[in-house]
């Protein structure tokens, strides 16, 4: 059924943000939840519930606060944390943030990039000789952020495609001089699933929101060259598919507040659905690189995107893995509030972690049953009916999510 790629199907993310906000205060969520002093101790918790595999993150702005020269020490007890445990890791080179003194659309950061990258590659080999990278995390999403709607440093609108083509150029650059240094490693191009309809009394801009849609694929198409030939892209450099997945990744085009596309709704399009239309369009390995909720819906949601994960297992679509992300609850980005959407919570001084019991029993729960289906025995077809049923009581309970909790989601 599956799965050579990861050391256990379900993995943890550790969110790993690293951009300004408008009041200048740039965001180090590894350090916010002290993942970098606990991180040894993280990935052990994390291995006894049954998680070998995670995703984690360098902080490039303290790396090379100088140009060309990079200091690695906020890393390397990291990359020895994970040898010395065991545990995989996919690393992010950039999860939104860059040196202070670059400038985001230029012709250096290209340059500065493909530099640190190279030597960071160099670095984690000298850990793991077949190192996982996901070079930039979630082009589209950042380049929509950033530069269309403009609530992301650099704040700039009406930039996004440029914005795209520039990041796909740098991640093309950056995949070859860290083949040349290790051709072993495995590269997750990462990218948000999404869906967008129309609102139900406007049929007429189904083509507008199926243009959207199809935006998604942008990047992947680019890196693999069926797209923007110029920049450079081939079949080879689109190597593992990474899908992130949340509540509102559906919406209705134009819909205003509360567009928001839930589970329950006839016209919402199953994530087994969008699983297959990947695979079918790349035919490359792939996984759920994020999903997660906040709060109380946390079991609901991982019972519900097991059962679209397992029924895409089942129709052949070579879902490598689940990643829970984040796997430790964090500050929120713009008002520091306690976020709940992990497996673990803050850290106390000695980096204990609360574990949120009903997730983990249901985490649990969804490793007996990927077991079962993969030995093909009973069990498999008994949990069938309870998977279903974990679907509509998900979908159920995303409808009773407040208006607040839906923002901040989005927001994280």
């Amino acid at each position: 059924m599956n799965t050579h790629l990861f050391k256990s199907f379900f993995l943890g993310g550790f969110e790993c943000s690293t951009h300004r906000l408008r009041t200048g205060r740039r965001l180090d969520l590894v350090a916010s939840t002290r993942h970098d002093e606990f991180a040894a101790r993280d990935y052990r918790l994390l291995q006894q519930h049954g998680i070998r595999s995670a995703r984690d993150g360098f902080r490039w702005h303290l790396i090379e606060r100088t140009p060309g020269r990079y200091d690695w020490s906020s890393v390397t007890p990291m990359l020895h944390a994970a040898r010395d445990t065991g545990m995989q890791v996919i690393w992010d080179l950039w999860h939104y943030g860059w040196p202070d003194d670059l400038d985001l659309f230029s012709a250096d950061f290209v340059r500065r990039f493909t530099g640190y990258a190279r030597a960071a590659a160099d670095q984690i080999s000298k850990f793991d000789p077949a190192p996982c990278i996901c070079p930039l995390n979630e082009i589209s999403f950042i380049s929509w952020a950033a530069a269309d709607a403009g609530f992301f440093f650099p704040f700039a609108k009406e930039r996004g495609p440029e914005l795209k083509r520039h990041l796909v150029r740098t991640t093309i650059e950056a995949i070859h001089a860290m083949r040349a240094v290790n051709p072993a490693i495995r590269f997750f191009q990462i990218e948000p699933l999404i869906n967008v309809i129309p609102r139900e009394d406007r049929p007429e801009d189904a083509p507008l929101a199926e243009s959207y849609r199809q935006s998604q694929f942008e990047v992947w198409d680019m890196l693999s060259g069926r797209a923007a030939p110029e920049l450079g892209g081939s079949e080879e450099l689109l190597d593992v598919a990474g899908c992130n997945y949340y509540i509102h990744n559906q919406w209705v085009h134009l819909g205003g507040p509360g567009s928001t596309v839930l589970p329950s709704n006839p016209r919402y399009r199953h994530v087994s659905a969008m699983l297959r239309e990947v695979h079918e369009r790349y035919h490359r390995p792939l996984f759920i690189a994020e999903t997660g909720i906040e709060n109380a819906a946390r079991p609901a949601w991982l019972a519900y995107m097991c059962g679209e994960v397992f029924a895409a297992l089942r129709t052949g679509v070579p879902v490598e893995g689940l990643c829970l992300y984040p796997i430790v609850n964090h500050p929120g980005w713009d008002d520091d509030r306690h976020c709940a959407n992990g497996l673990f919570d803050y850290a106390d001084e000695s980096g204990e972690r609360a574990t949120f019991e009903s997730l983990a029993i249901e985490l649990a729960r969804q490793q007996r049953i990927l077991d079962a289906m993969r030995a093909g025995d009973a069990l498999a077809r008994t949990e069938t009916a309870a998977a279903v049923h974990a679907l509509d009581v998900a979908a159920r309970q995303m409808e009773e999510l407040t208006d607040s909790t839906r923002t901040s989601t989005a927001n994280e």
